[in-house]
């Protein structure tokens, strides 16, 4: 199984990786990291802001720090691989597929 998630969506279910690892389950989480909460972007667009200021949008980042999303499916006892190119997509997509239990692959945007 792939499960296809964002960093910002991630962020609120964190504590999934400890579950897929302590139940031993065979899913390949991909985390697309593209340093923001682009959900919530949107929902400021829907309650009528179309310009958000210099602190707004500082709120809707995810850095500073940047998260390490590697460090972080280890630390929830998950193999981990992080992917910058197209080729290390498909080597981490593979690695995934062929675990026995959860791996995570964080695609750098």
């Amino acid at each position: 199984m792939i499960a296809l998630v964002g960093d910002g969506s991630a962020m609120y279910t964190l504590q999934s990786l400890w579950t897929m690892a302590r139940e031993g389950l065979a899913v390949t989480t991909v985390i697309f990291a593209n340093g923001t909460y682009n959900i919530l972007r949107g929902e400021l667009t829907n309650v009528g802001v179309r310009n958000p200021g210099p602190r707004a949008v500082d709120m809707l980042s995810l850095g500073r720090p940047d998260i390490d999303w590697v460090s972080l499916a280890r630390g929830m006892g998950v193999e981990a691989s992080r992917a910058q190119t197209c080729e290390q997509l498909i080597k981490g997509l593979n690695a995934g597929l062929k675990s026995q239990g959860p791996y995570l692959v964080e695609v750098r945007l």
